[in-house]
């Protein structure tokens, strides 16, 4: 996953527009998604970042669905309770025996918050997607973020995805030799799987500070500076563009499905 991320963030056809821009558009899309009191201003907002991603980054569209697939399988499952638990307005579903039905109200809600979900996670894959994380750590250089939370930033944003990846090959090795085969063999193995990860993570962690000593690491990484501007043009475009959304999602705020 983070060479997915990574090499799409630096090979994507808006990998020249300013950082500042994209955060700027990015970020504000996310706020606008989560705040808005009705579900047209997030639908906008996910078709406007999806279009985006899709026709001027060029990302894949198999790659983006699969992307999109893992929030939105967490979504359904939390707006299958709220259905259940939220009350108001008309019954519209009851289940015999039991103190659980679905109303005009909960529905309402569950379709809000599965737009907001959907007009965010557009927002922060387009992000994620058209933005280096050497570029992101650059702009909070650049916001007078202490030196330390950039370094540290930037050695957890590391050794998160390696942890992925040597959790991913014990995890096809112990397959390979069936280690997941019944249940008492799966518990053993992912037990085994814990202890092995952790070795393996301190010994990576071991090495970074070896590569870091030869290299006479003083304390203080260096981020490359990129040194974009943001025009007038394309900043009042964005400006254009959050206004409109944030209008939409005042003037629709009471617009409900059922």
């Amino acid at each position: 996953m983070y060479e997915v991320l990574e090499d799409f963030a630096r090979t994507n056809d808006l990998r020249e527009v300013s950082t500042g821009l994209k955060l700027i558009i990015g970020l504000s899309s996310i706020l606008l998604s989560v705040s808005s009191p009705g579900l047209i201003a997030p639908l906008l907002v996910a078709v406007s970042m999806s279009t985006a991603i899709l026709f001027l980054a060029k990302i894949p569209a198999k790659v983006y669905a699969r992307l999109l697939l893992i929030p939105v399988t967490f979504t359904l499952m939390s707006i299958t309770v709220i259905l259940f638990i939220t009350g108001g307005g008309e019954v519209l579903f009851e289940v015999p025996g039991l103190p659980l039905t679905i109303t005009t109200g909960s529905v309402n809600l569950a379709i809000l918050l599965l737009a907001r979900v959907f007009g965010g996670m557009c927002s922060l894959y387009f992000i994620a997607l058209t933005t280096p994380m050497t570029g992101i750590f650059d702009i909070l250089r650049k916001l007078r973020v202490p030196a330390v939370f950039i370094d540290l930033a930037m050695l957890t944003y590391r050794f998160i995805f390696i942890l992925i990846e040597e959790v991913g090959e014990i995890h096809r090795a112990q397959e390979m030799r069936l280690g997941y085969g019944r249940f008492r063999e799966s518990v053993q193995t992912f037990g085994m799987l814990s202890g092995a990860l952790f070795i393996r993570t301190w010994e990576s962690g071991e090495a970074l500070v070896l590569a870091m000593d030869a290299r006479c690491y003083d304390g203080k990484f260096d981020v490359p500076d990129d040194a974009r501007p943001i025009s007038a043009l394309s900043l009042a475009a964005v400006l254009i563009y959050c206004f409109a959304i944030l209008s939409i999602s005042l003037s629709t705020g009471g617009l409900t499905l059922v």
